[in-house]
């Protein structure tokens, strides 16, 4: 996925002198970066129960209007709690974007949490639940893919060209016979129903935990109607084994959107082992882990 514009460069000096700019009401509450900061946009504690989320590019800064509006209209439908728009700052002098300010939640990404098997098949429902009652949300109109959410929603052969030069570029460390079998099968195949709400970026480092309990689901500048295929991926990139059959019974999802579903997590997985040189190390291993998963489950 190519980015045109890089990242700016945004610390918590540019926020304080944001909320001076535009939101004098907060000027004197702490800010604080979070403890791990997302690609997308910047995000620092504003006080105790506010945070200010800073888009790093144009392209990320599209997803902050759609936020603002649609946010509020898909919460009273969703049992866990999203993100709260409080305030929407807008570009100025000092900073070429909108943002947000949003109400604080508390928890920790699961990214940040090792969490073993049984923890897992703990959550795994949790999960399932979220997209159900995401996917059954009728009543709020919502935007299809396209530029402002990377086309998530949309049929997975908008990455055609991309995932076959990833295959053939990874063709010594993974099946590409295998693994470009299943991108052309899953290929073939189309959502032929209503198009579903989707949230376009769920993945662990999007969803919370506090006190031991699936909490919350953040960052939806992904959301969007379409085909709900890309939302799980999870099934691979964080669940296994019992964890991943309870998320897949959950679902009752037919065959082929299971199968769109390995393909954007192959996608996906051999985007990120491509911009990784070092095959050996760690977080390649992870993403082939992922890739095996993917090309095993059938």
């Amino acid at each position: 996925m190519a980015h045109a514009t890089p990242p700016l460069h945004i610390d918590s000096h540019l926020a304080h002198l944001l909320i001076q700019e535009q939101f004098p009401e907060y000027a004197d509450l702490p800010i604080t970066s979070v403890e791990k900061q997302g690609h997308d946009n910047r995000t620092y504690r504003l006080g105790k129960g506010l945070l200010i989320r800073l888009p790093t590019a144009e392209s990320y800064a599209l997803k902050v209007p759609k936020e603002q509006a649609l946010l509020p209209k898909l919460a009273p439908h969703l049992t866990l709690r999203i993100p709260s728009p409080i305030k929407m700052g807008v570009a100025s002098s000092k900073y070429p974007y909108p943002f947000s300010i949003y109400a604080w939640i508390d928890g920790k990404s699961l990214n940040q949490i090792r969490l073993d098997d049984r923890q897992l098949e703990s959550i795994a429902p949790d999960l399932a639940l979220f997209l159900r009652e995401l996917q059954d949300i009728k009543d709020v109109d919502g935007p299809p893919p396209g530029q402002h959410n990377w086309w998530r929603g949309d049929h997975v052969s908008v990455y055609d060209k991309d995932a076959r030069e990833q295959i053939a570029a990874l063709s010594t460390w993974l099946d590409a016979s295998k693994a470009l079998h299943l991108w052309e099968t899953a290929s073939e195949t189309r959502w032929n129903k209503e198009p579903f709400w989707i949230h376009g970026d769920f993945a662990p480092g999007n969803i919370l935990m506090h006190n031991g309990k699936v909490s919350a689901v953040i960052d939806f500048g992904g959301m969007g109607v379409g085909d709900p295929a890309c939302d799980l991926v999870i099934a691979w990139t964080l669940l296994h084994a019992k964890a991943r059959k309870a998320f897949i019974h959950a679902l009752n999802l037919d065959e082929a959107t299971w199968l769109r579903a390995r393909a954007w997590a192959l996608w996906k997985a051999t985007f990120e082992l491509c911009s990784i040189a070092d095959k050996q190390s760690s977080a390649a291993q992870e993403h082939l882990k992922i890739v095996n998963a993917v090309l095993s489950d059938s």
